[in-house]
């Protein structure tokens, strides 16, 4: 016992030697670095003090240093991303909409100008994630990542277009159910062609759950309608589907306070899974940017793209006579493409590398939440804004949205994927877009110039 008091008491004097060492090397480390600011400040004609990145927060920072901070921001916001080029295409909208009546290109620009938009818009909430948590970072991206399709609609609807609100919001789900969850699996199945991937089934089957309440509340309203067994004609529906949207913005506060409560939360598992399958979690997982930044541009971002939503909405029924295209095709399928830009690029990416648990959380969360908020929430404003917003999608759609909904159910029940199940549900997907490039919708708003002219 002596021998190992002894020993350890060696080593624990050799330790103290070392650090003393250390000390004694990192004093002069330290001098030197002094004597040559010293020599730097002597040699300036302005002595300003120098001040290091960890002092930022105090009162006497730089304005060098803050404008250093500015610009440093600006550059990763606006210029990292080959995207970014598009976003001129905005203020060129605006130009052409001021010089010339050419809706066509003004909604083809606009379009172009709220891609890269829409994908800095999740970078950035992606950003404001580090600071958050897991949990709620995650409901944070299901969220703004739905805000394009929501800023387009509200712009929409307070212009009475209420079948191009329906028609976006209803294409938005067949985006992420058919077409970036396709191309999820198929592209994480081509990479991972050996094996099956395989995914959380259980957060899997509760959200396909969801997506078929949201389904039966669409459901009611178009079948009352198109049988003639409404009590009241044309009153019956639309307070049927005011009761509905209430039910189903509850069933998805229910949902969301799972979510935060629950131990087996969707997005906990992802963020684990994420830590330990990286191979250097600390250099791909740290923030690019502040908590104030991300928020700063998070809400630049928002008022950009609102603004060049209404240029878009104001455009889509001349755009649709100039190209000689539905307004159905329009609003079901490029406007929704452009919204989940963001969403369909990292629903690939992290399909890719082998992690499906948050494909699966973008696809099909964002998916949810369009189908359990988004299109309830839009039904409310209306009744407030006295728009006849209602659930009845038409038939046509509300079948399309049903077989839909079934075909992706039917894929996620086994809780494994291949290229072969994407494969088949980007064929889905190009059948529903034919589909709707040959639909005549009695009430969109392509039949209604007629009057005007």
């Amino acid at each position: 016992m002596a021998k190992d008091s002894q020993f350890s008491g060696g080593k624990s004097h050799l330790e103290m030697g070392s650090l003393e060492g250390r000390a004694v090397l990192q004093l002069e480390d330290e001098n030197l670095v002094n004597s040559k600011h010293n020599d730097r400040r002597t040699t300036s004609m302005d002595a300003t003090p120098q001040i290091s990145v960890f002092d930022a927060d105090t009162d006497d920072v730089s304005c060098k240093y803050v404008w250093k901070n500015i610009l440093r921001q600006m550059h990763i916001v606006l210029f990292t991303k080959k995207l970014n080029l598009l976003i001129p295409c905005g203020p060129l909208a605006m130009i052409v909409d001021m010089l010339t009546d050419h809706h066509g290109w003004i909604f083809f620009l606009s379009l172009l100008g709220i891609i890269p938009l829409a994908e800095r818009l999740g970078w950035a909430t992606e950003q404001l994630a580090f600071y958050t948590g897991p949990t709620v970072g995650g409901l944070l991206n299901a969220t703004f990542g739905n805000a394009t399709e929501l800023i387009i609609s509200m712009y929409a609807l307070r212009r009475g277009m209420i079948r191009v609100v329906q028609q976006s919001l209803l294409g938005s789900i067949l985006s992420n159910t058919l077409l970036v969850l396709g191309c999820a699996f198929f592209g994480g199945g081509i990479v991972h062609s050996s094996k099956d991937q395989v995914f959380d089934k259980g957060n899997a089957v509760m959200n396909s759950g969801l997506l078929l309440m949201a389904v039966m509340g669409l459901l009611f309203p178009a079948v009352l309608h198109f049988t003639h067994t409404e009590l009241h004609f044309g009153k019956s529906e639309l307070a049927l589907s005011r009761f509905s949207s209430c039910v189903m913005l509850v069933a998805y506060g229910a949902y969301l306070f799972y979510q935060l409560t629950s131990q087996n939360s969707l997005y906990m598992p992802i963020s684990e899974e994420e830590g330990e399958n990286d191979g250097s979690p600390d250099e791909e997982e740290a923030p690019e940017i502040s908590k104030w930044g991300s928020i700063i541009w998070l809400s630049i971002m928002t008022l950009w793209i609102a603004v060049l939503s209404e240029y878009l909405v104001n455009a889509i029924e001349g755009a649709s006579v100039a190209m000689s295209i539905p307004v159905a095709f329009i609003s079901v399928i490029l406007l929704p493409i452009v919204g989940n830009a963001a969403e369909h690029a990292g629903a690939v990416m992290f399909a890719c590398k082998d992690k499906l648990d948050i494909s699966l959380g973008v696809a099909i969360g964002s998916s949810t939440q369009i189908a359990m908020f988004g299109i309830p929430f839009c039904v409310v404003v209306g009744w407030i804004m006295g728009r006849p917003m209602d659930l009845n999608f038409q038939l046509f759609e509300t079948a399309t949205l049903f077989m839909s909904v079934l075909v992706v159910a039917f894929m996620l029940q086994d809780g494994t994927s291949n290229y072969f199940k994407g494969l088949m549900l980007l064929l889905c997907y190009l059948i529903v877009a034919a589909s709707f490039f040959v639909h005549i919708d009695p009430e969109a708003i392509q039949d209604k110039p007629t009057t005007k002219t």
